[in-house]
């Protein structure tokens, strides 16, 4: 079964309350969503393997590290998880990132596909699926069974608010994947938003409704 990790640091603690504030403008939620995602990455990305190497400093030969295996994509959920691209990234410029379209159908709040592009070689790379929001779990459990579908071997799920609901639902559907959160708060409401939440994260993201 895969495992859920809710990272209680007091700097992301404390960004997350910032990004929940409804007073928080959309300049401000982009750059405390982008600053959360990065520091999120540190621990997300704590089992990159590594190989030794031998490099040469100023003062002599030193035995290092450099990080091994597969290579990384990340992959958002549009249109919000574009908002964690950047904070997860910057600590691995290299990683290639794909984009899944999926938008929740008001009425059965089922997941609609509408977009996908991927790297070429997703099967031979460790896929970090970012999305800020886990509410009912629906869309995260459909982009990991298209990226399974697609020849994806190993997937993890990072995401700033986690509702119980769609963390069940995920871990039904897909036993492997570990869940990363930022925090995973009470429940969902009738609409299916998460309580308290922040609202709808794409909208405060870009400034829409």
């Amino acid at each position: 079964m895969g495992k859920v990790h809710v990272m209680d640091h007091p700097l992301i603690q404390h960004k997350l309350t910032l990004i929940r504030d409804k007073n928080t403008g959309s300049k401000e939620f982009r750059e405390m969503v982008e600053e959360v995602s990065l520091l999120m990455a540190y621990e997300v990305y704590r089992d990159l393997p590594l190989k030794e190497i031998e490099v040469e400093t100023p003062m002599g030969k030193a035995k290092g590290y450099t990080i091994a295996g597969k290579k990384l994509g990340i992959v958002p959920i549009l249109r919000a998880g574009l908002g964690m691209v950047d904070g997860m990234t910057k600590l691995v410029p290299t990683a290639k990132v794909g984009h899944i379209g999926l938008y929740r159908d008001p009425d059965t709040m089922e997941p609609v596909e509408y977009y996908a592009k991927l790297p070429p070689d997703i099967h031979e790379r460790d896929l970090i699926l970012v999305d800020p929001m886990l509410a009912t779990g629906g869309s995260a459990s459909a982009a990991v069974h298209y990226l399974k579908k697609k020849g994806a071997k190993s997937i993890k799920l990072v995401c700033l608010i986690a509702a119980p609901e769609g963390i069940e639902l995920v871990q039904k559907d897909h036993d492997d994947i570990d869940i990363f959160a930022a925090a995973v708060d009470e429940r969902l409401n009738s609409r299916g938003y998460i309580i308290p939440g922040l609202g709808d994260a794409g909208d405060r993201l870009f400034g829409t409704r």
